[in-house]
């Protein structure tokens, strides 16, 4: 009796806070007009949250345009949005790279010409990389150039399109819990970056009626962070025990863009399972 209790003690403490594989009960808003008549840009719209938004935004009565490095990527997605949404004619692509900010008015462009304008911008693209104590710098560069320089010329570029066209619109960061952590990488240099511009772009861009904020994702089942193809979301280093899924961060991005949000102002959303706000546990510290 005693070896008995003794294994089931055992089995508790290693098993019992956490289950042994972790499915989430995801609910999302049917179809609806929440959007209706709206415009969304999206970058870094093939895969992920972007996609997740795109699908959602879709649903709520928007037309869409995804951005992207890759034209095959770019494509495949857009032929699976299209499948996703059959009736739909408002789904549009656009290859962009965030690094290239001189081409970026010209795109602008190239967007409204197909769709008719623009007026919720998501700055979603992003990469991650750069940790220390073996950073190199051209990877450093290239995670704060497309984090947040293309983010910071981006939102001016589309900030003045929606000021000089008197849009009241939205633009909506995908920022990270990484912003609430000590820095010790180039990712997360960038995300206490575009945390900072979130606020700053709020503030300026109030008077116009556009409307700045940001939603931080803890660790998300993503291509990005999770390349293994697993299944299993869970996550026993973070205090809710899973990954958050995409489609989570979309519902919040539909919220904030939406009239139900209008008095959110210059606020980022910490969507994080209790990861960077509770705890930093879960990401070494190492030098």
């Amino acid at each position: 009796m005693e070896i008995r209790r003794l294994i089931k003690r055992g089995v508790k403490l290693v098993f019992g806070k956490r289950p042994l594989y972790t499915t989430a009960n995801i609910v999302t808003l049917g179809s609806n007009e929440l959007l209706k008549g709206r415009t969304a840009l999206i970058t870094g719209g093939t895969s992920g949250i972007g996609f997740s938004i795109a699908h959602l935004f879709l649903c709520s009565g928007a037309s869409v345009c995804i951005t992207g490095r890759d034209e095959a990527r770019l494509e495949a997605s857009r032929k699976k949005l299209m499948e996703m949404h059959p009736h739909d004619k408002g789904i549009q692509t656009c290859t962009l790279d965030n690094r290239q900010v001189f081409s970026f008015q010209s795109k602008l462009e190239e967007i409204v010409n197909g769709l008719g304008k623009v007026d919720i911008l998501v700055n979603n693209a992003g990469i991650l990389g750069g940790e220390m104590p073996d950073a190199e710098e051209n990877r450093y560069d290239a995670v704060l150039d497309t984090n947040l320089k293309g983010v910071f010329f981006l939102s001016q570029v589309v900030g003045k399109y929606m000021k000089e066209n008197n849009i009241k619109g939205n633009i909506l960061n995908i920022a990270s819990s990484s912003s609430l952590r000590p820095a010790i990488s180039a990712y997360t240099v960038s995300k206490w970056g575009l945390r900072g511009l979130t606020l700053g772009l709020a503030k300026a861009l109030a008077p116009y009626g556009i409307t700045v904020n940001g939603v931080a994702p803890g660790p998300t089942a993503t291509p990005m962070q999770r390349k293994d193809g697993n299944a299993d979301i869970t996550n026993a280093r973070i205090p809710a025990g899973r990954y958050i899924m995409p489609e989570e961060i979309a519902n919040m991005a539909l919220f904030l863009v939406s009239d139900m949000g209008r008095m959110v102002m210059g606020d980022i959303v910490y969507m994080t399972g209790g990861s960077g706000v509770l705890t930093y546990d879960d990401i070494p510290y190492s030098f």
